[in-house]
């Protein structure tokens, strides 16, 4: 099973669909009410979709970037703000943060090898 999207609620389609155009994805899919782009790397989209109610969403988008200092500075000059400057976790991530004009937040991180194989990895079970 691959994962295909993820969609996100926004209040604002225009504010939404320019900020993700200044993070460097490619937008595919266009109307009133929703969107999706493609990420700049691999196969994977993800989509906006308009909600006329009050928001709250708790979930958070993780975007990986290996030069992730690089990514936030040319973010910074994009006049995109940083909540958390790219920052080492105890998990073995490198993450920085941000918030989407609606209040979505994402990290933009960079986990190498401990992506998919950190030292307290479990066995596989099938």
């Amino acid at each position: 099973m691959k994962l295909n999207q993820v969609t996100l609620p926004v209040k604002n389609m225009n504010d939404a669909v320019s900020f993700y155009l200044k993070l460097g994805f490619t937008q595919i899919v266009e109307t009133p009410h929703y969107a999706r782009f493609s990420c700049p790397d691999g196969d994977s989209t993800f989509s906006l979709s308009l909600e006329n109610e009050e928001l709250q969403n708790n979930s958070v988008i993780y975007f990986e970037h290996k030069d992730l200092d690089e990514l936030c500075k040319n973010l910074s000059q994009k006049g995109i703000q940083i909540v958390q400057p790219p920052t080492e976790q105890s998990y073995l991530w490198k993450e920085a943060i941000l918030k989407d004009p609606s209040g979505n937040k994402i990290k933009l991180y960079w986990a190498g090898e401990n992506r998919l194989n950190p030292p307290w990895k479990v066995e596989i079970r099938v």
